[in-house]
């Protein structure tokens, strides 16, 4: 952990220290200003996965997150940034969790109940495997992402025995890893911050030897807040870590493509002109981290383009 980080654990009652040794799988929760829809998400993980150990990130949060839950969930272990790291975050909350296996939630999600132990038992029956994607159903009706029909008709092939269609991508809000595996390939990227940081870790993970697989017997309930980014900002950074991704991971056509069609863009695109921006001022450090994937991850990149092209 960075020693900048300032942990500020609540001590459990004897009984739930017991629990928690026994349990496999730990949830981590990364938030940051939204201690309602955080309290709406514990309660449904007190009820949901009451035998899981729960580890929440406040992501220097200013509106009494850390007071909430210290005093309303004794169970949970908080640990307190003292700056935004973004989805870095979770990486904290893997650190500091004892369990070979790790639920990612965010503050407006949680998982069904008996999912989490339909993970463990994939987990356990391939050993190479280092990522579930869950079904995720959103809002109080319950409809299916967008993302869980994609994942679930994925156009990859292993050739390795895998619970569910390979994959190679997923909702940051909705899988659950091997902690090895992810610690392995170092997490999330601070580089990012946030928006499409699942996508780079889906190639890290891949290119290091492990599997990704979809299970539609894992669900997920995502509640999304009302106070998201708006749509041209997330669209401004998406196309910026898009272009990122490129430069620290793809072949350097990919990247330069990339590149040229924001630079053709911003004359009159203000997304674009904004994502240029960003995208200029972290390139160094992109590419100090660059080194590119192996062919069998292009040849993933590539079936997934023809089957759905971006």
């Amino acid at each position: 952990m960075s020693h900048g980080a300032q942990q500020q654990q609540q001590h459990a009652p004897a009984q739930s220290a017991m629990r928690e040794s026994a349990a496999r799988t730990t949830v981590v929760i990364a938030t940051r200003n939204r201690v309602a829809q955080l309290v709406t998400t514990l309660r449904q993980h007190r009820k949901c996965t009451p035998d899981s150990p729960i580890i929440v990130v406040d992501n220097a949060s200013t509106d009494g997150t850390a007071h909430t839950v210290r005093h309303e969930f004794p169970h949970v272990r908080l640990l307190r940034t003292p700056r935004n790291m973004g989805a870095a975050a979770r990486n904290l909350g893997v650190l500091c969790a004892r369990t070979p296996y790790i639920a990612f939630s965010d503050d407006d999600s949680w998982w069904e109940a008996d999912s989490l132990q339909r993970t463990e038992q994939a987990l356990d029956a391939h050993p190479r495997l280092g990522l579930i994607a869950a079904r995720t159903l959103v809002g109080p009706d319950n409809r299916p992402d967008p993302i869980t029909e994609a994942m679930a008709h994925s156009p990859l092939h292993s050739d390795r025995a895998l619970p569910g269609p390979p994959i190679l991508g997923f909702l940051a809000c909705a899988a659950a890893v091997r902690r090895a595996a992810f610690l392995e390939v170092g997490g999330f990227s601070s580089l990012l911050f946030f928006v499409a940081e699942e996508r780079l870790l889906s190639y890290d993970l891949a290119a290091a030897g492990w599997s990704l697989a979809y299970l539609d017997t894992v669900v997920t309930h995502h509640h999304p807040a009302a106070d998201r980014p708006d749509n041209q900002q997330r669209h401004s950074t998406e196309r910026r870590n898009r272009a990122l991704i490129a430069w620290m991971r793809r072949p350097r056509r990919e990247a330069i493509a990339a590149t040229r069609a924001l630079l053709r863009e911003s004359p009159n695109s203000t997304t674009a002109l904004t994502a240029l921006g960003g995208l200029l001022r972290r390139l160094p450090r992109a590419l100090a981290q660059r080194h590119t994937l192996p062919a069998e991850v292009e040849q993933q990149i590539a079936a997934l383009r023809t089957a759905r092209p971006e």
